[in-house]
């Protein structure tokens, strides 16, 4: 889902806005399976639902924040860092830790362009969980508070430990950056709308997190709520002209709407997956999963490997609904790159996969340590 594909137009400011023709199709089977009929509709509207008052508004409240805060105070913490020199790794590891792509993509880039060390890059892979950090927060806030300052300090001290021993250069060049990211410009009328929905369904959110079930917020249904914010979400994502990360240069409200929407459609796939599963094929998921319990914590790691943030929100997924162990779950958050490996790749294929190689160590340690050691913690 992140790839940019041939186009159809639609204006944004004063420039021409592409539509994703694969993105629109995704967008309009989603909402086809919303509408359909019997138990196929019923299931797809409640996943709807869930991911968005669920998910969806704490991520947006979030990132509004962060990128709020980021506006508000003028700080570029790319420049800040290629200025750190011996805390240039602790620094990376929590740019890492943020929910979200942004912090690692920015470490990254860095090293391509010669301002930070590789045990910086390892320490920022190591430490980011990617998009499928602000599923867990909102979801599991319990395994969240462990899974995220245990990979901040697996970061800081794998970091610190790489550029110890290790005498390589994986860099290409000096002068790349990582810097193709479109600038939409001004703040849009959708993603003023997008708020519009999500301050309400961000009520409901916070309610079922005390154990309290709202049915309506000023009169109006959850479902319904629910479902409008969704359908916007899935037209900005369907009409962007992003990879996945907007440019610093954007306004906070477009960051929160574009990078939302496209997380919330991750959600919203790894949602319908397993309810569909469950629902519809008859497989006794905990079944299949326990037979081979063992290998669960390897899997993790394994999947840890593939680019994006995607696979990573699934098997949160899978945590979540109790079907893999925490072992599993921190195998993954520390082996996991994010959409963090694409532009490692573009930019320095050889750094990508030694600092890959490096993070797959201590997640295929720890994550056996807790699954031979702690079996059951955080199940």
């Amino acid at each position: 889902m992140t790839d940019l594909a041939h186009t159809t137009s639609i204006g944004v400011g004063n420039k021409l806005q592409l539509f994703n023709p694969r993105r629109l199709a995704v967008a309009l089977l989603l909402m086809i399976l919303a509408l359909a009929p019997g138990q196929l509709g019923e299931v797809t509207r409640a996943m709807m639902i869930d991911a968005y008052v669920q998910v969806s508004v704490f991520v947006a409240a979030t990132l509004l924040i962060f990128y709020g805060s980021e506006r508000l105070f003028n700080y570029d913490i790319g420049t800040s860092l290629s200025r750190a020199k011996h805390w240039q790794v602790p620094i990376a590891a929590l740019m890492g830790a943020t929910p979200g792509c942004g912090g690692a993509v920015v470490v990254v880039s860095a090293y391509a362009s010669g301002h930070v060390s590789f045990g910086a890059v390892v320490a920022t892979l190591t430490a980011t969980m990617g998009d499928a950090a602000f599923l867990l927060i909102a979801t599991r806030p319990d395994a969240a508070a462990v899974v995220l300052p245990l990979s901040l300090a697996v970061g800081v001290t794998w970091g610190w430990i790489v550029d110890r021993f290790n005498t390589s250069e994986y860099r290409t060049g000096t002068q790349q950056s990582y810097n193709t990211t479109p600038v939409i410009g001004k703040t849009r009328l959708r993603d003023v709308a997008y708020l519009i929905p999500a301050a309400p369904a961000l009520i409901v959110g916070v309610a079922q997190l005390v154990q309290t079930d709202l049915h309506n917020v000023m009169g109006i249904p959850v479902g319904v709520i629910g479902l409008a914010g969704t359908a916007l979400g899935l037209a900005i994502w369907a009409m962007s002209p992003l990879v996945a990360m907007t440019s610093s240069q954007d306004t906070p409200v477009t960051r929160m709407a574009e990078e939302t929407s496209f997380i919330s459609v991750w959600v919203i796939g790894a949602y319908l997956a397993y309810e569909y599963v469950d629902v519809f094929a008859g497989l006794d998921l905990a079944t299949l999963f326990n037979s081979v319990a063992p290998l669960l914590p390897l899997v993790g790691v394994l999947i840890g490997f593939i680019p994006g943030c995607g696979p990573q929100v699934l098997v949160t997924t899978l945590y979540i609904n109790g079907l893999i162990p925490f072992s599993a779950l921190v195998g993954n958050a520390i082996a996991n790159d994010g959409d963090a490996l694409f532009p490692a790749i573009a930019l320095s294929p050889r750094a990508a996969v030694m600092a890959t190689i490096w993070s797959a160590v201590p997640a295929v340690i720890l994550a056996y340590a807790f699954y031979l050691l702690a079996p059951g913690f955080m199940s």
